[in-house]
């Protein structure tokens, strides 16, 4: 391990993990070194994850000329992003953590507006507003900057990477680190952790703490391996939310999330190009989850389209799924039928007794969550 060091309260350990990450680790360091909170509260500690391209060398020199205390140490491959970060948890010092992907960088003012917050409101997980560069981000949590987010209705639940500001205490007190047995999803798990474990969450909108870089050799593209290990992703965050939350309203505002982000892309398009025994599997993988945590809680809230492809999922019905996929790929726009005073959208098999599909599946009781929320932040963007 090779380090530097500085003396002075630190404020903020910057973790890095780094696996093969020239030339984009300059800059993600550089962001680091030239933060408004001062060189002498932050400290970083870089992990080099088996590199071969340089990465560790430009750790090592780094940390010999920077102000920033730097701690670099070299290990062997982990195969993913949490042992690093692991390893980086166990050396901190500061009182608040933050998880920085050596692609990425910082903006100026990212870690002392993160830490003022922080200490303001007192919570343990603080959120700054992300963009990508030559990649998407998410955007529909950052309409307004919050000093205490409710994580069960507002789109925070939508936003579990770990590039976020921790307050350490909470990590140490609960034992809250990554899995390195998932191959994908060990990110989500660790943060909707800290989210039900942690003492509130803030969210800085007002400013871009962290810009997101899409590598021109794609290398930071998740390494997506077969769908088994995404309905598995699915299962341990549903696993977490309820060993948490008991069966009711605030379980379904939360198991929305792994249902819309994780399983409802399993039976989209994707369906049309996969063969019968692909979609037998992913519904057989699918079935205990279905059972255990879908509830009228969560359908309610989904848009009709959703629900609609995730009731057929629930009932194990293929070829109505198929059929479903295949109607909304084409875009149409369903009509809107009135009965008894409830409306719905007259989507495939509605009505159809053969099918079995119940007409709650299909009923527009209003916005539902995600809708008010997109409509909310278009009022504050203007």
């Amino acid at each position: 391990m090779t380090e530097n060091t500085s003396s002075g309260a630190l404020d903020v350990t910057v973790i890095i993990g780094a696996y093969e990450a020239m030339p984009y680790l300059e800059k993600c360091l550089e962001s680091v070194e030239n933060q408004t909170i001062g060189a002498d509260r932050v400290e970083i500690v870089a992990v080099d994850d088996g590199s071969t391209d340089g990465t560790g060398e430009c750790l090592d020199a780094f940390a010999a000329r920077s102000k920033v205390r730097t701690r670099v140490v070299h290990q062997a491959n982990s195969g993913g992003p949490g042992g690093p970060r692991n390893t980086g948890l166990e050396l901190a010092e500061g009182r608040y953590v933050f998880f920085l992907d050596a692609d990425d960088h910082l903006g100026e003012e990212a870690l002392e507006r993160l830490v003022a917050m922080g200490d303001r409101a007192g919570t343990d997980v603080i959120l700054g507003r992300i963009e990508g560069v030559n990649r998407n981000a998410a955007k529909s949590m950052w309409g307004a900057t919050v000093e205490r987010a409710d994580i069960y209705t507002s789109n925070v639940k939508f936003t579990l990477s770990a590039q976020k500001l921790f307050r350490r205490e909470l990590l140490i007190r609960h034992g809250i680190r990554f899995d390195t047995a998932m191959r994908t999803g060990e990110d989500a798990l660790f943060t909707m952790e800290a989210y039900l474990r942690g003492d509130g969450v803030s969210v800085v909108a007002d400013y871009t703490c962290y810009y997101l870089v899409g590598r021109e050799d794609g290398q930071h593209l998740t390494k997506t391996g077969t769908y088994d290990i995404r309905f598995l992703s699915a299962q341990r965050l549903m696993e977490l939310i309820a060993a948490h939350e008991p069966p009711g309203e605030k379980r379904d505002l939360l198991m929305i999330r792994p249902f819309v982000t994780t399983l409802l892309p399993q039976f989209g398009h994707v369906l049309l190009r996969q063969d019968e025994e692909t979609l037998r599997h992913k519904l057989e993988l699918a079935a205990p989850l279905m059972s255990a945590y879908w509830t009228k809680g969560v359908a309610r809230r989904l848009r009709p389209e959703e629900r609609l492809r995730l009731t057929c999922v629930a009932l194990g019905k293929a070829e109505e799924l198929k059929t479903v996929v295949e109607y909304q790929r084409t875009r149409q726009v369903p009509q809107k039928v009135t009965r008894r005073g409830r409306h719905y959208l007259a989507l495939p098999y509605f009505g159809d007794k053969v099918a079995g599909i119940p007409d709650r599946t299909y009923e527009v009781s209003g916005p539902t969550l995600l809708q008010r929320a997109r409509r909310k932040v278009r009022r504050l963007l203007g």
